[in-house]
């Protein structure tokens, strides 16, 4: 019989277990502020590493002290709740994998949404949920197991698609900068420093400290700090930041599962342009064999 993660369901909504509902519910009632600055994404797209950028930027390029961690300067709303969110200092900085229609929204707050292509999202995630026992219990879960689960939808945080398109459509807004997990990958001082432009932050500081941005923004930095990325009450059995590569996919699809995504893929994205994200993995998934 196939094993599945376990999950706790809010609303429908696919949770890990151990994010309360209590928290859950509160944070759909959260009032963002102008001055909020949301970092937005579907799970293992990215999110972390967007994050600490952020944080990074607005502070200098001074990276986070041994004691602290990124979850308490820049929470999980939905797992911590509307309370903790709203006592942060402003700006008060917000990580959510919220699908659109339910992210608290503000016309002067600024939202940032980080997207990865599906293979090699997938694998991330697989990796992630058998790492976390306490949230999943499916430390000795199968890759084929979980690949049907996602691309069923029956993930946390629903459907990869659900989130990605309708926060796509809102790329050309003012106040969302959307952006890709490969480009920041391909060159990753190009996109801090658009980040940094979106963020406002004065280009000539920028330019001082852009040096220690990319350095502990870097996967090798960060790889390093691993406590820093995860709440203290998560205990992991695999690292929290893990290959942080583009093309892992091909390590674990099979051509069937590869295909059967691709067509998932290309009939969700019909009328929107978001083929063209990744072009070089879509033509490689056609030839993959």
């Amino acid at each position: 019989m196939a094993k599945t993660p376990k999950y706790i369901e809010h609303d429908m909504f696919r949770m890990p277990m151990g994010f309360s509902t209590e928290a859950y519910r509160s944070a759909l009632n959260y009032s963002a502020t102008a001055e909020d600055i949301f970092v937005c994404s579907y799970p293992k797209c990215g999110t972390t590493w967007l994050q600490n950028i952020v944080y990074l930027i607005l502070n200098g390029g001074v990276p986070l002290g041994p004691d602290m961690r990124l979850p308490t300067v820049f929470p999980h709303l939905e797992e911590v709740g509307l309370q903790v969110c709203e006592k942060l200092p402003t700006p008060r900085l917000i990580k959510t994998h919220l699908p659109f229609f339910v992210t608290p929204w503000h016309l002067e707050a600024r939202y940032f949404y980080i997207a990865r292509n599906p293979f090699d999202c997938v694998v991330s995630f697989f990796h992630h949920t058998c790492g976390f026992p306490q949230h999943y219990d499916f430390l000795d879960g199968e890759f084929n197991e979980f690949f049907e689960c996602f691309i069923s939808g029956k993930v946390d945080f629903g459907d990869y698609f659900d989130n990605l398109i309708p926060w796509y459509n809102q790329r050309d807004k003012s106040n969302v900068f959307f952006i890709t997990y490969e480009s920041m990958i391909s060159d990753s001082r190009a996109a801090i420093k658009k980040i940094g432009k979106f963020l406002e932050t004065d280009a000539t500081k920028l330019d001082k400290t852009i040096d220690q941005v990319v350095r502990y923004s870097s996967f090798e930095s960060m790889q390093k700090y691993q406590t820093r990325w995860a709440s203290p009450r998560i205990d992991a059995v695999s690292p929290f930041i893990r290959k942080g590569v583009v093309g892992d996919w091909k390590n674990y699809f099979s051509h069937d599962q590869a295909y059967r995504l691709l067509d998932k893929f290309l009939n969700k994205i019909q009328g929107t342009s978001i083929d063209k994200l990744w072009p070089d993995i879509v033509a490689s998934v056609r030839h993959y064999s």
